[in-house]
């Protein structure tokens, strides 16, 4: 015995309007991405504060190892990460790279949400 009523599903096209503007294209949401990828790792957050940090403006990849207790190898790859992501720059000077913010990087990061 069933004592629940049977809904019928509404055919009426005009109950829902249409969404707001045009959705951000799947290339977009490719490239912004990598940046939300990028700063979703509490280690290249780290990474962030401390090159934003440095006196100098940069920082050698030497001196990042201790502070995050982790290998030169996984400081690298976090570092090649941020790089790709447009928010670090890379220096080479002699055999060491040296690592500074990327000229208008973290802003364009904050404009990616602003603008969603």
């Amino acid at each position: 015995m069933n004592l629940l009523p049977v809904l019928e599903p509404d055919t009426d096209k005009a109950c829902c309007p249409p969404a707001g503007g045009p959705a951000m294209s799947a290339e977009a949401a490719k490239q912004q991405a990598i940046v939300f990828k990028a700063l979703a790792d509490p280690n290249r957050l780290r990474l962030l504060s401390i090159i934003k940090a440095a006196p100098s403006g940069s920082t050698c990849v030497c001196d990042l190892t201790e502070p995050l207790d982790l290998g030169q190898p996984t400081v690298s790859h976090h570092l090649k990460i941020l790089v790709e992501a447009g928010l670090l720059r890379r220096e080479k000077r002699g055999t060491w790279a040296y690592f500074s913010l990327a000229p208008g990087g973290l802003d364009r990061a904050a404009d990616l949400l602003a603008n969603l």
